[in-house]
């Protein structure tokens, strides 16, 4: 294969730039989750409807997903991460100024539509400025940020504590929207976007060509059922691990919260930047690298997960749950990389959204049956270990995958 020029310095700023979004982006979702006494208080509702919020978000989310992912597509990718940021730092600040709980159910509904459009559009762009021997890494940096969000997402409860929700709200919606008018200075969409075997121009991007274009495809089906295992495990771990190793280990409710987060979100941070550069030099030598360093990640998550769910010994659990989440940097760092080598990549944002939405879907249904489990007094236990078969098939599934190499493109590609 053809050795590629390295990136360059702009193509390495779009990653800079988008890390702040990706950041942001999972902050303002996340950070209702944490300002939940002091809301409850101001706006009566039951638990069942403050869960409600984040499953309407879920919902819309995943449902837009596919047509947010065709946008990018269709249109210029630096606008629509530009619309999304603003859009959804107003809707942040908005939530700021409800008085019922009506209200902010429906910006949590907003909040998913242009949340959306962020995540296919600016992996896609990505995808599209590092082409070759820095794509996984690239993206895997990008993804970084979207921990480092659910880490400072935790931090609610204490902007709560000290300037109030309400506050909190209107300055995290502020400062996105300030970020909103840097990224549109400085934000660029790569001057090449096409495959070179590709015979239709850029522009050429329709609803029922795109459709025909991934279902067709075997590989991106089997993307699809790889989405709903991998989403089918993560909503298991985080949606019920703090409980989990609350009940099972006795640990205090600020020990169980931070055990489940801060260990594994470490630990997929690592796998993104080994598994992102370990993909990146191996594909130089093997066309199907980027599926295989996943493939071989969720092999050996698989069975960390479910130790982690037998053992009555803490650290072992938390060891596995480390493997799990550097496995989980692996798949991170290469699924939009893969998702490029499987579809046209006119209309790989398309792809990505697709992905999104069954994960949301399988995502939201693993977690009602987390609760259902524990209604029917069922340990929680094997709900992680049930993840844990869900990897092992992740794995097997990668490994089937067959997507086309990546120097079809390589005689067109800019940095």
């Amino acid at each position: 294969m053809t050795k590629m020029a390295p990136a360059s310095r702009a193509a390495w700023s779009v990653v800079a730039l988008l890390w702040v979004v990706a950041m942001l982006n999972y902050v303002d979702r996340l950070v209702i989750t944490t300002m939940h006494d002091p809301i409850v208080a101001e706006l009566p509702m039951t638990e069942a409807q403050f869960g409600l919020l984040t499953s309407v978000f879920l919902w819309v989310y995943g449902l837009m997903s596919p047509l947010c992912g065709f946008l990018a597509d269709r249109f210029s990718r630096r606008k629509v991460i530009f619309a999304s940021l603003l859009t959804w730092s107003t809707v942040t600040w908005m939530t700021g100024h409800v008085h019922s709980y009506t209200a902010l159910l429906w910006t949590r509904a907003m909040m998913g539509v242009s949340e959306a459009c962020y995540i296919p559009a600016a992996l896609a762009l990505i995808a599209d400025h590092h082409r070759g021997d820095t794509r996984s890494l690239a993206t895997g940096i990008h993804n970084s940020g979207v921990y480092f969000g659910i880490v400072v997402g935790g931090l609610g409860g204490y902007m709560a504590v000290t300037m109030g929700w309400r506050i909190g709200f209107m300055v995290l919606g502020g400062a996105g929207a300030a970020y909103s008018v840097v990224l549109i200075m400085f934000l660029q969409d790569a001057p090449v976007r096409l495959p070179a075997d590709s015979t239709l121009p850029a522009k050429t991007v329709r609803v029922r060509a795109a459709l025909g274009a991934l279902f067709q495809r075997r590989d991106f089906r089997l993307l699809l059922m790889v989405s709903a295992f991998v989403s089918a495990a993560n909503w298991t771990i985080y949606g019920w691990l703090p409980t989990y190793l609350r009940e099972h280990f006795r640990l205090g409710l600020g020990e169980a919260g931070l055990s489940a987060t801060a260990y594994v979100q470490v630990a997929s941070f690592i796998g993104i930047v080994v598994g992102g550069a370990w993909a990146d030099r191996w594909s130089r030598t093997q066309p199907r690298a980027r599926i295989l360093v996943p493939a071989v990640g969720y092999c050996m998550a698989a069975p960390a997960l479910y130790l982690a769910g037998a053992s009555d010994v803490l650290a072992v659990a938390l060891g596995g749950l480390m493997l799990f989440g550097v496995g989980r940097g692996f798949y991170d760092a290469n699924l939009m990389p893969i998702v490029r080598q499987a579809v046209d990549e006119r209309y790989s944002a398309t792809a990505y959204g697709f992905l999104n939405a069954v994960g949301c879907v399988v995502g939201g249904g693993m977690t009602y049956a987390g609760g259902a489990l524990r209604d029917a007094h069922i340990d929680l236990s094997v709900v992680i270990r049930a993840g844990a078969l869900g990897l092992l098939a992740t794995s097997l599934l990668l490994y089937v995958i067959r997507p086309r190499p990546e120097s079809f493109a390589r005689s067109n590609e800019v940095s």
